[in-house]
């Protein structure tokens, strides 16, 4: 008999599958960071996904048995996971963000941003209910997460979605569709502002590559799975945020405000802009690393801003980190 039947004869109900998966796991040490949290949710995720079941199921059906084809197909997702070290969001080729289901494959990152708590709450008290904003940009939408939802939780909004990957746009094109919102999100292939010069937005929301030399070379297996170039970004992992610093006021209205993440490097943040008042947003589900400036903020520091483009001098890690 071998290990495969053996297991197959011993398990039987989804509840077993899923705690035998969180077992083998826990075993393999994994990481988790993905939008799952702990072998448990992943083992249960891909057992869902196996038996095509959606991820809310009721209760009462962990207790029903699996088929033998079932159990193998299970145990065949068990595999990869473990092998390959690969997220189970590229097996399932489903994230969610936003409470709002998203497809990616590993020409996009996995969205997992805190700003999607934000979007959800309509980023509540920063924007006021009955100043919503009209036009929206986000930079390096990746997947075109954080686009879709501003467009799915404001009301007639236009929203453009901007990025260098052609790869990455042809996934926001799925997306956009997927979602029905081909008459309000517009993917535009764009290296920062340039595809958008002359543009003006109420509201800038980005999530670009911000992972410092550092944090890089001590990736997890898993994180490796997805495009560098949506990672990692100068030895202080400022290149881009140093970019959008420097040019967001242009391309704001009056009033208009730029939310922007920058994640652990928000230590560089701090001490390359040391002067400057920034907002750290908080968030209940956890997360960090977001700050908020307004357009006035933006105009008032522009010369710090500037300075810091055109010396582009990184922080260095021992001095940040302390």
């Amino acid at each position: 008999m071998n290990k495969l039947t053996s297991v197959t004869s011993q398990l039987h109900t989804i509840a077993d599958y899923c705690r035998y998966g969180a077992t083998l796991f826990n075993q393999a040490e994994l990481f988790y960071g993905h939008g799952s949290e702990n072998a448990f949710n992943d083992a249960y995720i891909l057992v869902m996904y196996a038996l095509s079941l959606p991820n809310d199921v009721d209760d009462s059906l962990m207790t029903c048995r699996l088929i033998e084809s079932e159990k193998q197909n299970v145990l065949a997702l068990f595999t990869r996971r473990i092998e390959e070290q690969i997220p189970v969001a590229y097996i399932t080729n489903v994230a969610y963000f936003a409470q709002l289901p998203f497809y990616v494959d590993e020409r996009v990152l996995i969205p997992r941003s805190p700003i999607g708590e934000l979007i959800e709450n309509q980023f509540f008290p920063y924007i006021a209910a009955n100043k919503a904003p009209k036009r929206i940009l986000d930079l390096c939408t990746g997947s075109g997460c954080i686009a879709i939802a501003c467009a799915s939780y404001f009301d007639d909004v236009e929203v453009d979605a901007v990025d260098l990957s052609i790869d990455a746009l042809n996934v926001a094109q799925i997306n956009i569709e997927n979602h029905g919102l081909s008459e309000h999100v517009i993917p535009i292939q764009s290296d920062i502002f340039s595809g958008v010069e002359e543009q003006r937005y109420d509201l800038i929301v980005s999530n670009p590559p911000y992972v410092d030399q550092q944090d890089i070379d001590s990736l997890p297996q898993e994180y490796l799975h997805e495009p560098e170039m949506g990672l990692g970004c100068g030895d202080d992992g400022l290149d881009i945020v140093r970019v959008i610093l420097a040019q967001s006021a242009q391309h704001l209205n009056d009033g208009g405000l730029l939310f922007c993440e920058v994640g652990n490097s928000e230590v560089h943040v701090k001490a390359l802009y040391s002067e400057v008042p920034f907002t750290w947003l908080n968030f209940e589900r956890g997360g960090h690393g977001v700050f908020m400036l307004t357009k006035a903020q933006l105009v008032e520091f522009s010369a710090v801003f500037t300075a810091a483009l055109n010396e582009n001098i990184p922080v260095p890690l021992e001095d940040a980190r302390v």
